[in-house]
């Protein structure tokens, strides 16, 4: 414990202007207009290589959730810069929404680039509160590196199911804390407080599986990943889907 909290404050040192900026009041706005869109758009391109065959394996069965009538309507939760359009069938109507509406150059961009898709609308707005969406309105609700960051975990997973049909689908691909008796888990516990700050309130050591089990699906499957990013302590993954 003493050696995370010298670690800590070390760590704290070397992030000392964001933590101004941030009593200030500056560091947030800026965060989330400026630098986080960048560097997502920037991480993205790493992680999608790292992650692109566990997303091509999670997405290969969405065309089973379509509807009655042959649609496949999907809401992405956190949908950023839009990297999970180029995995969606052919067809899909899409309908987007993030906390953040800073990221339109990057989304337009993958909107282009992934045109066969349907895109119905873009809502600015949390995953905890999707009141703007009715009731079992879509088949699918996609959330990727997205629970890390969301104020409540429980409230997101009852709002994805609320909106979702029954018979729908809740697809995930998330970080998550590592063995607590590793080594990776020491150092996430080190860089939880600089890393929440600078990365738009990302939480590093939830253990987002058990939220995922003790939310109502009718079946859950789960499993836990590596997908390794260079000097990140975000390695752990979880992916996987469940039904309502």
């Amino acid at each position: 414990g003493a050696s995370i909290l010298l670690l800590r404050a070390c760590l704290g040192l070397l992030a000392f202007p964001v933590y101004l900026l941030s009593f200030l009041g500056v560091w947030e706005p800026f965060c989330r207009k400026v630098f986080f869109p960048y560097i997502l758009d920037k991480i993205s391109v790493v992680h999608d290589k790292k992650s692109k065959k566990h997303k091509l394996e999670l997405f290969r069965n969405l065309p089973e959730f379509r509807s009655p009538s042959g649609e496949l309507r999907l809401l992405e939760i956190g949908t950023g810069a839009g990297s999970n359009f180029q995995f969606y069938p052919p067809g899909c109507k899409v309908t987007c929404t993030d906390i953040n509406p800073h990221f339109q150059e990057s989304l337009s961009k993958n909107m282009r680039k992934n045109q066969h898709l349907q895109y119905e609308r873009f809502l600015v707005a949390a995953g905890e509160d999707l009141h703007q969406v009715p009731s079992g309105s879509v088949d699918v609700v996609v959330c990727t590196l997205v629970l890390c960051s969301v104020r409540s975990v429980s409230s997101t997973l009852r709002e994805a199911l609320r909106v979702l049909r029954p018979g729908g689908a809740f697809y995930f691909l998330e970080h998550v804390a590592a063995e607590h008796s590793s080594w990776k888990y020491f150092w996430q516990q080190v860089c939880y407080p600089t890393w929440k700050l600078i990365f738009a309130g990302c939480c590093l050591t939830r253990e987002l599986w058990k939220n995922l089990e003790e939310a109502k699906f009718s079946e859950l499957k789960v499993q836990h990943i590596s997908v390794a990013l260079p000097w990140t302590p975000i390695e752990p993954h979880i992916v996987g889907y469940g039904v309502k």
